[in-house]
């Protein structure tokens, strides 16, 4: 509150890298579920936010880093990846692992062709290697003792072995593609995945600071929530103790008296693939008025 005229003063906007490309649209839900709405035309890299106390940008996820390095983004969405690839000095906040497919770690991997003689990092010297990340892969092969030469890719990677190049280093969730493309793992550089991460000096700025934090808790609640499920329903008191038993849950059920002496309400929060198989056996049991509801958020 400014004392002198009793106007709330104008808090710091914070300035957010948000990915552009393939993370963009998984972006835009993440933060709808969290509680923030992010509009943007096709156009336009300038995105409208519903929150007056943020601004932002969507720029390509491997320039973000060096963007909050170097203070233009207080806080922004991106791979460790580029991170490691760019040496940005930044605070890495949050873990939020989520993807375009899913919501599981990816990793960079060094492959060759299935009938390639190449069977281990030191079969590289004097070899060809195409990759996105060509410092990551220049530090690896140094710390092995191992000279080669690498060359940038701007994408469709896997297709340039054999012909182009011997082996490339390229992200895999699963290794389908590789394996589709008759190419072999062998080794892997580095496990990535999204992370949320601020510029010092704002991180140092106890508001702004205080913000970025409370975005971090509400996106993590977010991917919390992702896979799991409300489950509420009536229980007659006869069966609540094998009701309980087979009600796995984050915390113990919540458990709450009604007007009818013989019955329970319950309440837990569970995984949603287990309901499936658990509501047959609850009416099996004699509960009653079983509702399944989605989650928003989850906060432990």
């Amino acid at each position: 509150m400014d004392s002198r005229c009793g106007v709330p003063e104008e808090q710091p906007k914070i300035m957010f890298g948000l990915p552009k490309g393939s993370l963009e649209e998984p972006t835009i839900r993440l933060f709808a579920k969290a509680g923030w709405n992010i509009r943007k035309s096709s156009r336009s890299y300038k995105p409208s936010i519903d929150d007056a106390e943020l601004d932002g940008r969507f720029v390509r996820s491997q320039e973000i880093s060096r963007y909050v390095d170097h203070g233009f983004f207080d806080v922004g969405l991106c791979g460790y990846d580029w991170i490691v690839e760019n040496s940005s000095d930044v605070v890495e906040v949050r873990d939020l692992v989520y993807s375009r497919a899913s919501n599981r770690p990816s990793y960079w991997v060094l492959a060759v062709p299935e009938d390639s003689d190449i069977k281990s990092v030191e079969d590289l010297q004097g070899k060809r290697i195409a990759t996105e990340v060509v410092s990551m892969t220049e530090k690896f092969l140094a710390d092995k003792g191992v000279e080669a030469e690498i060359e940038f890719s701007w994408g469709a990677t896997e297709v340039k072995v054999p012909g182009m190049v011997d082996a490339i280093v390229d992200l895999t969730e699963t290794g389908n593609s590789l394996r589709a493309n008759n190419l072999r793992i062998v080794e892997t550089l580095l496990k990535t995945n999204t992370k949320l991460i601020a510029n010092k000096d704002s991180w140092a700025d106890p508001i702004k600071r205080q913000k970025i934090e409370n975005i971090a808790m509400m996106l993590e609640a977010a991917l919390e929530a992702a896979d799991k499920v409300g489950l509420k329903l009536n229980a007659p008191k006869t069966n609540l103790d094998q009701i309980l038993e087979i009600l796995p849950s984050l915390r113990n059920p919540t458990v709450n008296a009604l007007s009818d002496d013989g019955w329970s309400a319950v309440e837990v929060v569970l995984s949603e693939t287990v309901v499936r198989d658990i509501i047959p056996k609850l009416k099996e049991l004699g509960a009653e008025g079983i509702i399944e509801y989605p989650l928003n958020k989850v906060v432990y």
